[in-house]
Parts: C-alpha cells; structure tokens; sequence
C-alpha cells in the first residue's frame, strides 16, 4: 500500500508540475484579463499543497484560460452590426454626394425606371468606381469598389432593381393616363351629344315655327283666294251695272 500511495503521490506531483507550467505560461499571455484570472492562478498554485483539491483546481483554471484565448484570438473580424452597416452606407452616401458636387466624378452609364435609377460612376484618380441606386435623384444605396467587374455587376443589378421597383409606378402611370383619356373621351362624347341635342331643340323649334307659318301661310292664301273670288264677284256686278247705264245713256240714239 505504501507503493500504491508513493505512486499516486509521484503521478500527482507531475500533473501538479504540469499545471504549474501551464499557468505560468498563462499569466504571461493573460496580463489583460484582470483580477478574475490571477485569483484562478493563485488557486491553482494553492492546489499544490492539497492534492485532493488538485483536479478540480487543473479543470477551474483550464477553462478561464480557454475562454479568454478564444475572445482575443488574433485574426478575429468584428461582424457588423445592422447600425453600423446603416452608418457604413450612410457614408458612402455622403462621401459620393460630396464627389459629385465637386465634379469628380465621370459618369459611365445610368438607368432611369420611372422615378428609380441606378448610375456607375468612376473615380479616376484612385481608379475606383461608385454604383448609385437612386429615387428622384435622392440616393438610396451606394456601392463603392475598385473592382471593376464586381462594380458593373452591381450596376446591372441596380438596374434590374429600377426595373422592378418600377413596375408599379409605371402601371399606375398608365392606367391614370387610359383613366384620363376616357374621362376625355366621355366629356368630348357629351360635348357632342349636348351639340346634338341643343342642335335638334333648335331644329324643333324651327320645325315648329316653319309648320305656325305654313299654317298662317295656307289661312292667308285661303283668306286672299275667298276675298279674291268675292273681288270677281263684286267687279262683274260692277261691269254688269255700267253696261246696263251704258244702254240706258246711249237709249234712243241710233246704233253704231
């Protein structure tokens, strides 16, 4: 049994000397990691005078280490977060608004849909390019790259998105223009009926007013025909009464 023990004492001494080691190595690597993990250093250190507390010490002290290594692990990126991804692209919107006030920029294509467009634009002097989505010349998302393949595949995607975005405002574009010409046509067409008709009151009333005068026309010419006849009639009485005077004058006197 005395064997068994120095065995256990030996095995215990050399996984005591291994932690030692590995938390003097630690302490170098974690001076940044503050009070928390020297106080698990220090009780590592004190496990070596109480081997029964020794493993639970090695497991206490491994996994403060473990966790520290893995958040300054070198080579780390920080992943954006929606607000700085937004701040991001807020810059890039102010930094090309400032370029393009300042003429510096050449123009390499653009794409109007409706009110949306989308333009490449290039940088010479540090030969980089900025692709614009814009609303009624009011930018929505800027890209900024140097790539030149990767900015016009940016742009021919903006451009399919001014398409799309489009679609709707063009619809409605024209069907407020079909509703606008047949509004026209229905008040042109009313115009018309309302000539029509103002055109066949008129008629009617002449119509109406020709008929009273053929009326009063046929009554005069009846009236004329009667007063005409009884003009005759009066006028051979009259001649009849000359001539019958005419004998009467001429009585006793020899004929012609």
């Amino acid at each position: 049994m005395n064997y068994d023990r120095r065995v256990r004492n030996a095995a215990l001494a050399v996984m005591v000397l291994i932690g030692g080691t590995q938390t003097g190595c630690a302490q170098s690597a974690l001076q940044s990691a503050g009070p928390t993990t020297q106080q698990t250093t220090q009780g590592v250190e004190a496990a070596n005078t109480n081997s029964a507390a020794l493993p639970a010490a090695v497991v206490a002290a491994s996994a403060p280490q473990a966790t520290v290594a893995a958040s300054v692990a070198p080579g780390q990126t920080d992943v954006l977060t929606p607000d700085e991804a937004q701040q991001n692209a807020i810059g890039n919107v102010a930094e090309l608004q400032k370029m393009i006030s300042g003429s510096q920029l050449i123009r390499l294509r653009t794409t109007y849909n409706g009110e949306y467009g989308a333009s490449l634009l290039f940088y010479g002097k540090e030969m980089t390019y900025y692709v614009a989505l814009f609303q009624n010349k009011t930018f929505w998302r800027v890209i900024k790259t140097s790539d030149e393949t990767r900015a016009e595949a940016i742009y021919r995607d903006f451009a399919a998105k001014t398409q799309q975005l489009a679609e709707v405002e063009i619809r409605g574009i024209r069907l407020e223009a079909q509703k606008a010409f047949t509004d026209r046509m229905i008040a042109l067409t009313q115009g018309h009926v309302s000539r029509l008709q103002a055109d066949l009151a008129v008629a009617r009333q002449q119509q109406a007013l020709v008929a009273d005068q053929q009326k009063q026309s046929r009554e005069q010419a009846t009236a004329l025909q009667a007063q005409k006849t009884a003009a005759q009639d009066q006028l051979r009485s009259v001649q009849r009464q000359v001539r019958e005077l005419q004998r009467q004058v001429e009585g006793g006197l020899p004929a012609q």
